[in-house]
């Protein structure tokens, strides 16, 4: 007798509507295992099954209430989260969680980009569910560790800042991949490396391993947004850098801070004329 479960779906559950309920997850552990399982099957290049129930082509009617979201962080203004130092056990911790609700926030910002926009090649759905499962497994290892610090994340304040940006370009898929990616996900870059040197030098070589696994994943996520968004303004015919310059004006994207971090920015698919403008901009 054959076995139902192993037979295949006739009407499949695309990936873009799992990506769906993944991204309305409240529970933080069962949206990072979502997204992880996602990433694994997205990756099964093999598989012409797969990438057809990608569901490229499908228009999903857009829920209210997204991303899905814990009781716990409380979510305040930015003005309101301090400072934290990672010199005493609970500044080490706060910042850890701060660290943790940034990847949080990353995996809800791939999952929404690969559910939101339709008609795009199935390799941009693959591209960001990795995003995604990479961006979950950041999220685990660091609450992982601030578990064996004895927090857990949702124990400080955080704030919403990152997704803000997802809100602002929910209409337009060239004007996310310009400013998520290239500007939210660029600044990781440049301020891990100084993050890592404090968790060593307070002693937590744990936490910074962690932030070398980060850095190294980011390094290839950035890579993906520059590759897409390049991507879109070939196929729209737009000029790169002035439509960058055109998108981040128009939704207010955050004015670019130094120091930059020439090697992972290049690394990542910058090039010099635009690392060139970055630090005229940040003066």
């Amino acid at each position: 007798m054959k076995n139902p479960a192993a037979e295949p779906q006739t009407d499949p559950v695309s990936l873009r509507r799992q990506a769906l309920a993944a991204l309305a997850e409240p529970d933080p552990s069962l949206m990072a295992q979502a997204a992880r399982r996602l990433a694994a099957a997205a990756s099964d290049s093999e598989s012409a099954d797969r990438v057809r129930t990608i569901g490229a082509d499908e228009c999903i009617e857009t829920p209210a209430d997204l991303p899905g979201r814990p009781d716990r962080p409380r979510l305040v203004d930015p003005r309101q989260v301090p400072m934290r130092s990672p010199f005493t056990a609970a500044g080490r911790a706060a910042l850890l969680h701060a660290i943790a609700h940034i990847e949080f926030n990353a995996v809800n910002l791939a999952l929404d980009a690969v559910w939101r926009f339709a008609a795009l090649p199935p390799e941009y759905y693959r591209d960001w569910l990795q995003v995604a499962g990479e961006e979950a497994l950041h999220f685990t290892l660091l609450r992982d560790h601030l578990r064996e610090l004895g927090r857990d994340y949702g124990d400080f304040d955080a704030h919403d800042g990152l997704w803000l940006m997802a809100e602002r370009t929910s209409g337009d898929v060239l004007a996310r991949m310009a400013l998520v990616p290239r500007v939210l996900e660029a600044r990781g870059l440049d301020a891990t490396p100084p993050l890592q040197a404090k968790f060593e030098h307070s002693g937590d070589a744990r936490a910074a391993a962690i932030l070398a696994v980060i850095l190294r994943d980011e390094i290839g996520h950035v890579a993906i947004g520059n590759h897409w968004f390049g991507w879109l303004c070939r196929r729209g015919g737009h000029d790169p850098e002035a439509t960058f310059a055109l998108l981040a004006e128009r939704h207010g994207a955050p004015r670019p801070r130094g120091p930059f971090n020439r090697a992972a920015r290049l690394a990542a698919g910058f090039t010099e004329s635009e690392l060139a403008r970055l630090e005229r901009a940040a003066g």
